[in-house]
């Protein structure tokens, strides 16, 4: 079977498995369906790339991990993962995710904050069942998403934000968890040592992903959100950061615009068109392209391995998805 049919293979476990965890099992004795489980499921179970579980696959086949037990450790990862967006969407006060209501929404804050406590319990608990010396990292990991959360709401409207600022935000929220999918592959391997290898990897391609996120704001080649989604939420990003290091004038006069309740689109959309003629695309593609060159140059001899030559691959397909996007842009 090739890396493709078996990756196919291994998601739809992963499907599967993430449906179980969900269950209620209080029903059988009577009781009234659980909410947060309820609400879990709208989120955990709604779609989604699956990015961390096909990370999980690939580190582990790399690295030849026994296939028992991968399955919970995907889970744990998309748990995780759920859980921050629960709690994200909390704090943005985000709407839609996915196209559907977000918990938040849907059933309040309480719900969803609890609703994403209870999938991080759920996640650990697997872990701990499986390998005790995983649960340690994933709490750390955890820890680490949370302080990245934190500076990122401290940093609304702070157009004094430096891109390494951004960059540990973007490593912090995504990165590190990518990075921990192959610590844990390889921590299943017996194998800590190449965990350093996966984790730089993981890192540096979450941060590419994150750029490439930014990018698809600015430029509105996301199809799930409007375009200029940042500058409305008056969250700075790398497109935003580099505009208004080129730019005093329009520095200035975007933070006047962020001094408001609220900003139109037309002065939003005007705003938006500046920081574009700025070429500030372009070096955001850059700032991609090196950290996806930095995270192929981790695996080392790994990249020469099937799942690594794929790892590459998906590394690969983000940055001409990106460019795909950009040329097509009207």
């Amino acid at each position: 079977m090739d890396v493709a049919s078996e990756m196919s293979e291994f998601l739809e476990q992963v499907e599967a498995a993430l449906a179980t965890s969900l269950v209620d099992d209080r029903k059988a004795a009577g009781d009234r369906d659980d909410i947060l489980r309820e609400a879990s499921r709208h989120l955990c179970l709604g779609g989604g790339k699956r990015a961390r579980p096909t990370l999980v696959r690939l580190f582990a086949g790399a690295v030849e991990a026994p296939g028992e037990g991968l399955v919970d450790i995907a889970c744990a990862a998309e748990m995780i993962h759920a859980a921050s967006l629960l709690h994200d969407d909390v704090v943005d006060g985000g709407m839609f995710r996915r196209s559907k209501p977000t918990v938040n929404a849907r059933w309040g804050n309480v719900v969803a904050v609890l609703g994403g406590d209870l999938l991080l319990t759920t996640a650990f608990g697997k872990l701990g069942k499986l390998d005790p010396h995983l649960t340690p990292a994933a709490i750390e990991l955890v820890a680490e998403m949370t302080r990245a959360a934190v500076v990122e709401v401290e940093s609304r409207e702070d157009l004094s934000l430096t891109l390494p600022q951004i960059r540990y935000i973007h490593e912090g929220k995504t990165g590190s968890l990518f990075g921990w999918c192959g610590v844990a592959a390889a921590q299943r391997a017996g194998r800590p040592e190449v965990g350093r290898r996966f984790d730089a990897f993981g890192r540096h391609l979450g941060v590419a992903f994150q750029i490439a996120d930014d990018i698809r704001d600015i430029t509105g080649t996301d199809p799930g959100k409007p375009q200029y989604a940042d500058l409305l939420a008056r969250s700075p990003s790398v497109p935003i950061i580099l505009a208004v290091s080129k730019d005093q004038d329009l520095r200035r006069r975007l933070r006047d615009a962020w001094a408001f309740a609220s900003m139109s689109p037309e002065r939003t959309a005007q705003l938006g068109e500046e920081i574009l003629a700025l070429g500030v695309v372009e070096e955001a593609l850059a700032m991609m392209d090196a950290e996806i060159a930095a995270a192929i140059d981790a695996l080392g001899s790994f990249a020469e391995k099937p799942e690594g030559v794929e790892l590459i691959r998906w590394a690969h397909m983000l940055r001409d998805g990106i460019r795909e996007l950009l040329g097509t842009r009207a």
